[in-house]
């Protein structure tokens, strides 16, 4: 099998919804069955060497879930597997004994009807598997941070609130929320109409209620979408970036509620798009790298924006 048959495109970590469809997937599939054997193409990938890793074989699938942005098979006698897949790590469901890729492939999980491949692009390895035994050593590997999907405003808010950062990172902070990364935390933001540089500590009763709002309805939307798509078909193409999305990846695309062109601040190796109108009251934010290089130069209103870019739509589209 051709290496590039399983490789994903190294972009942005799979989130909450996109590891929820990767449970139900794995659940629909492999519940009940016998784990005959792992095969480890990498010997980084796995990062735990008590229990040992042949310690899986023979086991049944009692459990899968997700923790964080981990999944979680869980074994029979209370063995964990847990498989962070990073940015550019991917399942894949293949036929019985199909063979790893050599560049991309790092291990196999043989069962007798099927196999679950695990590969990552690029040329980093970051993905990890840990085998734990025990729910004490699971929970070890949680972050910590809050279920946006079980909490009460209440909760939302004191998690958000527990240090002074920028919506953007908080959203993001596993320790804070559990699942959201920087796809869906672009979404969140904008469906809720606020700035990504907003500070936890300065948002209203009504802002905070609004973003939990958003939260809940923006995750349980897709989670909901790819869950139903993962019933029935393997999601093979995980990605960060959807053609149905608001404003993530979609730099100067009209933004679907204004028309104005989504605005984005690239920093290391992530970007973080929003809507000027929509989210920071017509104010374009500084890019320290594009703002210090433009100096007077750079966009300071959507105005401003129109008049350096005059053939990019500003006006609400159609229905």
């Amino acid at each position: 099998m051709a290496d590039t048959l399983l490789q994903a495109p190294e972009g942005e970590m799979p989130e909450l919804p996109d590891i929820e469809a990767y449970v139900e997937a794995l659940r629909a599939r492999t519940i009940g069955q016998e784990l005959i054997g792992i095969r480890l193409a990498n010997p980084f990938f796995l990062r735990t060497v008590d229990p040992p890793l042949c310690s899986a074989n023979g086991r049944r699938i009692a459990s899968i879930h997700r923790l964080g942005k981990r999944v979680v098979l869980g074994l029979e006698e209370d063995l964990f597997l847990v498989v962070h897949l990073m940015i550019a790590g991917r399942f894949h469901l293949k036929p019985p004994g199909s063979p790893i890729p050599r560049r991309f492939g790092l291990a196999a999980l043989d069962f007798q009807d099927l196999a679950i491949l695990i590969t990552e692009a690029g040329k980093r390895r970051r993905a990890s598997l840990h085998v734990v035994q025990g729910r004490e050593a699971l929970a070890e590997l949680d972050p910590g941070g809050i279920e946006p999907l079980g909490s009460t405003v209440g909760q939302f808010r004191n998690a958000l609130t527990s240090e002074n950062h920028t919506l953007k990172r908080a959203l993001t902070d596993p320790r804070i929320l559990s699942g959201i990364g920087n796809a869906y935390s672009d979404e969140i933001l904008h469906r809720a109409g606020l700035s990504p540089l907003k500070l936890t500590r300065d948002m209203g009763q009504e802002e905070m209620t609004r973003l939990h709002a958003a939260t809940q309805a923006v995750l349980s939307e897709w989670t909901d979408r790819l869950t139903q798509e993962a019933r029935s078909t393997f999601p093979e193409k995980v990605t960060a970036f959807r053609p149905e999305m608001a404003v993530h990846g979609r730099f100067r695309q009209p933004c679907p509620v204004c028309g104005t062109p989504v605005q984005r601040i690239v920093y290391a190796d992530n970007e973080m798009c929003y809507c000027p109108r929509c989210q920071t009251g017509g104010r374009v934010l500084a890019d320290r790298a594009l703002s210090r290089l433009l100096r007077d130069a750079w966009p300071q209103t959507v105005e401003e924006l129109k008049e350096r870019l005059p053939g990019m739509r500003l006006t609400r589209p159609e229905p």
